[in-house]
């Protein structure tokens, strides 16, 4: 007969101790075996449960008869442990053939009648406990339909005792997990118990909540159950349906011990769930300060290796003010730096949270520049008062608050760079140097007026700032705003009787500054005060010429309303005019300055005119107006070189055009003081396109300069094989009337024709240019 008993009482061998599920299944196979009618639906839920694979269950089915498939599973079963049969008997069995389920169930009941020892198997653990009356009442449905394990969790989800770890039985579908029963064991503190069903489950096996055993012990203050599972290996980290650590439920719940012996063991103190907070976020909620207490201490264990916000930095990001204080009260310090080096009230002020700012304040947290600054920038007049409020200038002193005259002046400058006017009132009224200069020379009025702020401007003026303090290169309040563009600042300034004329870099004067930045506005309100229109700055520069020079025509055109005399010369000999015709601003400043009578034939120190300038720009329209003024357009500079010679050097070809036809056949053979023609610079420079424009204009073809070099030596040695070509080729078939050809064999005074100028070359282009003369000179074909 076989031994379905485990084994024997000690003390009398009569009384067997319960049964585990296998000893049933091995004792009852028979009457499993004959009396499971619906294989399929059992196979289904065991798939179900994770008992067996849906490729087994197939291979089951295809086996001949029912009795064969039922052995089968039973095979299975045995095979796969205790807690496989465990699910089969509930819920399996129980769904699929409840008549034969309570057949079973009526066996294990009276093998347990005379049982001594009732908490040692499952089985027997649950009859016991149905037997105490701990099982709630219910329907007849019910008790057909759910085992020992349902009857057990229905009083687990009774409305009178129900917790908040688990779901209603009301509201739960399907069958309870039969995991839940050890975590009954877990929440009862029964540790014998629980031992021996670790045998068979997992650590950290969890119930309908996620919770670990570990979560439940922590929860329901078991410390020394806590103990057993840490020291047999239960994961600290897992989380439950709230996101909630062993540590959170055992700081919610302010089991201060249990706390303890989770952080030994490692658990984190800094562990979120799923409202962002700690475990020490629920202990100071509940007001559990001693748990409060023990984690504030365990994070100062850690900070010196900490890598993120700590409990406070949390507390004044989130305005957890009340928080706050318990930390405080728990021995948090007030001043350490989180893995950014930024104390608690730095993050506090960072997020505007005023009222932690103040519970910080209160607890002595040290007001330092950067916290100062962070008010600053995001514009807190509010924080930075109780900021202020709680420091004072003190140069002598290191007492903890106090922020030096340096700090201070450091945080106006910071307030006046943000404009920030209600700062900056709020800092001067605490002692902060209106006048103070930095390290750039910069005082808070000159670096407002060069950032255009009018508001903190006009509050530093009304805080007596001095408005005659210059930088280093003696640039004035008056010319930083000018160049800065900020009329109400010019306008305050001038109102307040300042010098439109004080000069300062480089004896420029505002005047000056508002021309070269097209401030047309500003040249307005300067010459309505006062300015000098042809202030003469150190490099002999009016502001006509820097208006001219950079193309403003607006503000050409106000100058020379207010009588700009055009023909002002600069040290370099230039007027208006001549960096108007170079510049590469608006065109029309050219005619402006003409229909002002500028002379367009005054030449510079170079003895260049603006006709010189224009060419060499390649600027058409400045060309085709001053030749529509009369500009000489042979005129020479100090080396003899043309406006022609200018264009052809730059390649211009439709300047090179424009001045073709306003030059007689002499003039296009201008020589310069190299006896250069235009043709020659264009070929030195490789220029093609100026090339054919001079050629076609009657340019000599084989005209030479002071070296007696042809524009072909000239075009050879500089290896521009366009141009080469265009001139040997010039004068054949296509070019009616031409009567000069190039002189392939023309010699220079080293004796060199342009072959041998070729030859004597060392690039590609050489070699392409001495194989295209050779054929030219038919000595290859």
């Amino acid at each position: 007969m076989f031994n379905l008993l485990k084994g024997f009482d000690a003390q009398a061998a009569s009384n067997y101790i319960n049964p585990y599920a296998v000893d049933v299944i091995r004792a009852k196979r028979r009457d499993l075996v004959y009396g499971i009618s619906h294989t399929e639906d059992l196979l289904d839920l065991l798939v179900t449960e994770g008992v067996m694979t849906a490729a087994k269950r197939s291979i089951i089915l295809t086996i001949g008869t029912r009795k064969d498939q039922n052995s089968r599973v039973l095979d299975i079963l045995e095979a796969r442990g205790e807690r496989a049969c465990r699910k089969f008997f509930h819920p399996c069995l129980m769904l699929a053939e409840p008549d034969l389920y309570q057949r079973i169930r009526t066996y294990v009941g009276s093998v347990n009648q005379n049982i001594r020892d009732t908490r040692r198997q499952l089985i027997g653990y649950l009859l016991d406990r149905e037997k105490e009356g701990m099982v709630g009442i219910v329907t007849q449905t019910h008790k057909e339909t759910r085992s020992l394990f349902a009857f057990e969790e229905t009083k687990r989800f009774s409305p009178e005792i129900e917790d908040s770890s688990t779901v209603s039985l009301e509201n739960k579908a399907a069958p309870c997990k039969p995991e839940n029963l050890i975590h009954m064991v877990a929440t009862d503190g029964e540790q014998i118990l629980l031992e021996e069903l670790l045998e068979d489950n997992n650590i950290n096996t969890v119930n309908s909540s996620n919770e670990t055993l570990l979560h439940v012990a922590a929860k329901h203050g078991h410390l020394s159950i806590t103990e057993l599972l840490i020291h047999k290996g239960a994961r600290l980290d897992l989380q439950d349906n709230n996101g909630h650590t062993a540590l959170h439920s055992a700081a919610s719940r302010g089991h201060t011990d249990i706390v303890r012996a989770l952080l030994k063991a490692g658990a984190s103190i800094y562990a979120l769930d799923l409202h962002n907070k700690t475990p020490v976020h629920l202990a100071a909620e509940n007001e559990h300060l001693d748990s409060v207490k023990v984690l504030v201490k365990e994070e100062a264990k850690q900070s010196d290796g900490h890598t993120q916000d700590m409990f406070l930095h949390m507390a004044a990001a989130e305005d957890s003010w009340r928080l706050a204080e318990l930390l405080l009260q728990s021995g948090a310090a007030v001043d350490a730096r989180n893995n950014h080096k930024k104390t608690a009230l730095f993050c506090a002020v960072a997020r505007s949270n005023e009222k932690t700012v103040s519970v910080l304040l209160n607890a002595g947290a040290k007001v330092d520049c950067d916290v100062i600054n962070e008010a600053i920038k995001l514009n807190q007049g509010s924080i930075l008062c109780l900021l202020l409020g709680d420091c004072f200038v003190q140069t002598t002193s290191h007492a903890k608050g106090a922020l030096s005259e340096e700090a201070l002046g450091s945080a106006l400058f910071s307030a006046v760079r943000q404009n920030h006017d209600g700062v900056v009132t709020a800092l001067i009224n605490s002692g902060a140097n209106v006048n103070l200069s930095d390290k750039q020379g910069y005082s808070p009025v000159l670096l407002s007026a060069e950032l255009g702020h009018t508001e903190v401007f006009r509050v530093l003026l009304a805080k007596q700032a001095k408005l005659d303090a210059t930088l280093p290169d003696l640039s004035s309040a008056l010319h930083l705003a000018v160049h800065s563009g900020s009329g109400p600042v010019v306008q305050t300034l001038l109102e307040k009787g300042f010098d439109p004329n004080i000069t300062g870099p480089k004896a420029l004067s505002p005047l000056h500054l508002a021309a070269q930045c097209n401030r047309s506005d500003l040249v307005c309100l300067l010459l309505k005060a006062g300015a000098q229109v042809n202030a003469v700055a150190q490099d002999g520069l009016t502001p006509l010429h820097l208006a001219s020079q950079q193309g403003h025509a607006d503000t050409v055109i106000q100058l020379l309303q207010n009588k700009a005399d055009p023909g002002v010369k600069d040290r370099l000999g230039r007027t208006a005019l001549h960096w108007a015709a170079s510049s590469q601003g608006e065109s029309s400043v050219v005619d402006l300055l003409l229909s002002a009578k500028a002379n367009p034939t005054t030449t510079d120190n170079e003895k260049r005119t603006a006709l010189h300038l224009a060419a060499m720009e390649g600027k058409l329209d400045a060309v085709t107006s001053l030749l529509s003024h009369r500009a000489k357009g042979g005129a020479k500079d100090m080396d003899g070189s043309t406006p022609l010679h200018y264009a052809a050097a730059g390649g211009h070809a439709s300047v090179v055009s424009a001045l073709l036809q306003s030059l007689n056949n002499k003039e296009i053979e201008e020589r310069n003081a190299w006896r250069k023609t235009p043709l020659h610079v264009a070929a030195e420079k490789g220029h093609n396109s100026v090339a054919v424009l001079l050629l076609e204009a009657g340019a000599k073809i084989n005209a030479t300069d002071h070296s007696k070099d042809t524009p072909l030596h000239c075009a050879t040695r500089g290896g521009h094989q366009e141009v080469v070509k265009t001139l040997v080729n010039w004068g054949q078939v296509g070019h009616m009337g031409q009567k000069k050809r190039v002189n392939l064999r023309a010699t220079n005074n080293v004796g060199k024709t342009p072959l041998q100028v070729a030859e004597s070359g060392d690039t590609p282009e050489h070699e392409n240019i001495a194989a295209l003369l050779k054929r030219k000179m038919l000595l290859i074909k």
